[in-house]
């Protein structure tokens, strides 16, 4: 029997986080082990237990979901973070995938897609909410491009799979589709890393926007 996934929540609106500390009490697939209202107490809260998850919110008192993801992730750089985002906080995407946060959801999103998120960023990869994307797409596309050759470097299979990937794909749902290993697939994650200079795979999200790798996301 697989081990839940331990998740801890930090939001100050009584109503997001009671309402998913019940939905994850009632999913056999996760454990919440605690709940915070802001930065400062998540962050006291977790210097004492372990958790698979957070799940933060970012306009909160005292100490912001931004300054909460800088800490975990300087003390623990393998801490797993997922941003619960209002959609009028798009502003803080860039900067939120540059820290190393891996998923990034909006707070209207279904029971389904919210499993799926914490399950994929569980298993070690990223998860972005279909409407993030198409918003970092419009915000980021006017950025200066990078060297043409870069993107061209890129062979057909890779462009396949980084398009998968900014369509929430996982590793095996890429493999099914493109008929190829799980580990095919994470070695061309590797070779798209290096090509592109990215540090993890929110670096290749930005890159591809940036660069208009793609023209849409569909």
């Amino acid at each position: 029997m697989e081990q839940p996934i331990k998740v801890f929540i930090v939001d100050d609106h009584p109503m997001v986080k009671e309402g998913l500390s019940a939905y994850l009490k009632d999913c056999d697939r996760f454990e919440l082990i605690g709940t915070a209202t802001n930065g400062v107490e998540a962050f006291d809260k977790l210097k004492v237990v372990d958790a698979d998850i957070v799940l933060t919110d970012i306009q909160m008192p005292r100490m912001n979901g931004i300054e909460l993801t800088e800490l975990l992730l300087e003390k623990n750089p393998d801490q797993k973070i997922v941003v619960l985002s209002m959609f009028g906080e798009v502003a803080y995407i860039k900067k939120l995938l540059q820290l190393g946060v891996m998923g990034y959801i909006l707070k209207d999103i279904g029971k389904v897609d919210l499993q799926k998120a914490l399950e994929q960023v569980a298993s070690g990869e990223n998860y972005y909410s279909k409407e993030i994307t198409e918003v970092m797409m419009n915000k980021l596309r006017g950025a200066n491009q990078k060297s043409f050759n870069i993107i061209t470097d890129l062979t057909d299979r890779e462009r396949e799979i980084l398009h998968l990937i900014l369509m929430q794909k996982s590793n095996q749902e890429i493999a099914d589709e493109l008929y190829i290993s799980p580990r095919t697939v994470e070695a061309h994650k590797r070779n798209m890393l290096s090509k592109t200079s990215s540090k993890n795979l929110a670096g290749l999200v930005i890159f591809a926007i940036e660069n208009q790798v793609f023209t849409d996301f569909n």
